[in-house]
């Protein structure tokens, strides 16, 4: 079998390397001839190049990558379509539907298995791994995945292993930028709600875009919705039914009131699914906080918190519960400046200190002349590299609490694999 991928973003290149573990061979494209191929399986010693000043052609074992331009006859010898999420709309991908061409169209197995689907701003990892480990706590076997920005490996990915694996649930994690090709692609059972925040407004530019996008999505399904989530209404007459869900009172291993609320929701959607409470509860007291998430770790007198919060609503969340000495934030890319708001929440909450680190980009310059810009009085410190910040969280290790955060998963990853290293032959 042979698959077209059209676009190599996140999700494009997570489509490639897929395609490819399973068997397939790929003809990649992208009309960008500086696209970044990082992350990309490419079988380095079996590839040969041709190039111009303006394309790129890139052959190897079973797999073709054109880039500046595209091969149309490449295209129609293919099986399968994969096309970018960003792409869905538009006249090609239309097209495409059409004709049938797309993957989602020719496999159709992961349309059969039953389909929960978690979507909103932030949360959406930490539920999905809750509903995981209760389903699979009452012996189900559960296929998860979704939204390449989550960790998982793309959409694509989850239609692939599901054509070839057998399954009693599929969990899919729903970018709120990618609903209506999700909409498409998946048949989803029940959909849940983690909450509506600021973040991708470079793509909704309204949050009344971004809830219109929801009730498309929600149309004739069933959905989960916080109890004080806005546009409740609106979601009610858009969906067949419509359940709603609260901050979860039991045991519970996470920091702050976010995430009883993703536990509210795993907790009424298995429910739903007649799974008895005994193993939800049980399952929800021993969950631990998923990789690159808020997770808190004792340095010295400090406590340590550590996990993404890439956008200000996120931030907010976690300021509004623990007051820090110090704030460490990672800076996003540079075309992504709207991100930069996170800072704005950070002044409000007035730290003694902001520390700034290159997360997805090195924009250190951009985010000192914002904070400057708000009038920030404290300490604004800058640095480039892990050592710079292990060595700042152990000079404030004396404070009451440290938070570092902002963007940049894979940056706060490695970070929080350090401090929790430390954490633990500290406490030995």
């Amino acid at each position: 079998m042979k698959a077209a991928v059209i676009g190599l973003g996140v999700e494009g290149k997570k489509a490639v390397n897929s395609l490819l573990k399973h068997g397939w061979e790929v003809y990649a494209t992208d009309l960008n001839i500086n696209v970044d191929l990082e992350g990309l399986d490419l079988p380095l010693l079996s590839m040969n190049m041709m190039d111009s000043e303006q394309t790129v052609s890139i052959v190897g074992e079973n797999i073709t990558l054109d880039l500046g331009f595209t091969n149309p006859y490449a295209i129609e010898q293919c099986d399968a379509i994969a096309i970018s999420p960003s792409m869905y709309g538009g006249t090609f991908a239309t097209r495409l539907l059409e004709n049938g061409n797309l993957l989602s169209d020719v496999l159709e197995k992961h349309k059969d298995i039953f389909t929960i689907g978690i979507t909103g701003t932030n949360g959406k990892t930490t539920t999905v791994h809750m509903i995981k480990s209760i389903l699979e706590n009452s012996g189900k076997k559960v296929l998860v995945g979704g939204n390449g920005g989550g960790g998982f490996s793309g959409y694509y990915d989850l239609i692939l292993e599901a054509s070839e694996g057998e399954y009693d649930i599929l969990l899919v994690e729903v970018c709120d930028m990618t609903l209506d090709f999700c909409k498409h692609v998946f048949d989803f059972d029940m959909i849940g709600l983690t909450n509506i925040g600021n973040d991708h407004m470079n793509v909704h530019k309204t949050i009344a875009n971004y809830k219109n996008s929801l009730v498309r999505f929600f149309d004739n399904k069933l959905i989960f919705t916080a109890f004080n989530q806005d546009f409740n209404t609106d979601f009610k007459e858009s969906a067949y039914k419509t359940i709603l869900y609260f901050e979860y009172q039991d045991e519970l291993q996470l920091f702050g009131k976010f995430n009883l609320l993703n536990a509210g929701l795993a907790y009424a959607i298995t429910r739903e699914l007649k799974v008895p409470k005994e193993i939800i509860k049980s399952s929800l007291a021993e969950f631990r906080a998923v990789e690159g998430r808020l997770d808190v770790y004792k340095i010295n007198d400090a406590s340590v918190y550590v996990g993404k919060t890439d956008n200000s609503d996120a931030l907010a969340s976690i300021l509004s519960e623990k007051d820090f000495y110090a704030i460490f934030i990672g800076t996003p890319r540079h075309n992504e400046e709207h991100r930069l708001d996170i800072l704005d929440v950070a002044v409000k909450y007035n730290p003694e200190v902001i520390v700034l680190f290159p997360g997805l980009d090195d924009t250190l310059d951009i985010a000192i002349y914002r904070l400057n810009s708000l009038g920030y009085m404290g300490n604004i410190i800058t640095v480039n590299t892990l050592d710079e910040i292990i060595e700042l969280v152990a000079e404030y290790s004396h404070e009451d609490a440290i938070l570092i955060g902002g963007n940049g998963q894979d940056t706060i990853i490695d970070i929080q694999e350090r401090i929790k290293m430390i954490s633990e032959k500290l406490s030995n």
